[in-house]
C-alpha cells in the first residue's frame, strides 16, 4: 500500500504545478451554484416548495452535488489509456511494479485529495457570502452511508474510465463510449436537475444505472431525503463495482494479447 500512496503524494504535488486549473476548477463549482441560485430563486418566488425541496434545500443540494461532481475527475483516465495504446507508449505502465488499475486509483486519490480542499473552501464560501441556512442530515447513519455510497460512486467512475480506456486494444477509437457515457452521466448524476422531480417512472428507471448513485443519491441523503435509499443504495453501488471490476479482468484478458507495445 505505501508505494500507492507514494503515487497518490506525487499527484498531488504535481497539481501545484497548475494553479490555473485550481482557478478555474473553484470558478466552475461557484458558477454552477451561482446558475442555481439565480434560476431556482425566480421559481420559489411562487412557490415555497418545488417537490421535496425548500428554497434552501435545493441550494443545499446544489452545493453538495457541485462539490461531489467536481471531485470527480476521472474522466481523463480513458483518454489517456487510450492514447497510449494508440502511439505505442502504453508499455510505461506494463513495466511498473504496481497494478495499472491500482496505479490509476491511487492517482485519482491524489488529485482528488488535492482538490477536497478548494471544493470544500469554494462551497464554504459560497454559503457564507449568499447567507444560505444550509440543509444538512442529522443522523450520522445516513450521513456515514452517503460518505460511503461517494467514495464507492468515485472508485466505479475510475473503473469505468478504465475499462472503456482499455477497449483502445480492440477497437480504433473509443469517442463513440464516451460520448454515451457522458450524456448518461451528465443526466442521471441529477447536476442538472434533481431527479426527485422527474415523474415515479423514470426514477425506477434510472435507479437502475450506476450513475444514479454517484453524485445525486449522496446529494440526496446529506440533505436528508431519500433516507429509505441508503442501504440498498450502498448495495446497489458496490454491487455495480464488482460487476465492472469482473468486465475489467475480463476485457485485459482478452484484449491485452493484441497489443505488441508498438502501438495499434
Amino acid at each position: 500500500m505505501r508505494k500507492y500512496w507514494e503515487i497518490s503524494k506525487t499527484y498531488m504535488k504535481t497539481q501545484l504545478a497548475w494553479k490555473a486549473d485550481v482557478i478555474f476548477n473553484m470558478f466552475f463549482t461557484v458558477t454552477k451554484i451561482l446558475f442555481a441560485w439565480l434560476l431556482w430563486g425566480i421559481i420559489f418566488r411562487e412557490k415555497e416548495r418545488v417537490g421535496p425541496f425548500t428554497f434552501d434545500g435545493m441550494l443545499s443540494y446544489y452545493i453538495i452535488s457541485s462539490f461531489l461532481s467536481q471531485l470527480e475527475m476521472s474522466g481523463g483516465i480513458s483518454s489517456e489509456i487510450h492514447d497510449r495504446i494508440r502511439n505505442g507508449t502504453f508499455s510505461k505502465y506494463m513495466v511498473l511494479p504496481v497494478g495499472i488499475e491500482r496505479y490509476f486509483m491511487a492517482m485519482e486519490l491524489g488529485v482528488v485529495l488535492f482538490y477536497l480542499v478548494f471544493d470544500f473552501l469554494a462551497a464554504a464560501i459560497w454559503i457564507f457570502v449568499f447567507q444560505i441556512r444550509f440543509v444538512f442530515a442529522a443522523d450520522w447513519k445516513i450521513i456515514a452511508c452517503a460518505v460511503v455510497i461517494a467514495v464507492l460512486g468515485m472508485v466505479f467512475m475510475v473503473q469505468l474510465n478504465y475499462f472503456l480506456g482499455l477497449l483502445a486494444l480492440k477497437y480504433q477509437g473509443i469517442g463513440t463510449f464516451l460520448m454515451i457515457k457522458n450524456n448518461l452521466a451528465a443526466l442521471v448524476t441529477g447536476s442538472i436537475v434533481p431527479l426527485a422531480l422527474f415523474p415515479e417512472v423514470f426514477l425506477c428507471m434510472m435507479r437502475m444505472l450506476p450513475f444514479y448513485y454517484v453524485t445525486y443519491l449522496p446529494a440526496m441523503l446529506l440533505t436528508g431525503l431519500c433516507r429509505e435509499e441508503a442501504v440498498t443504495g450502498l448495495l446497489a453501488i458496490g454491487c455495480w463495482c464488482l460487476v465492472l471490476q469482473f468486465l475489467i479482468h475480463i476485457v485485459w484478458k482478452n484484449y491485452i494479447r493484441k497489443y505488441d507495445g508498438v502501438g495499434i
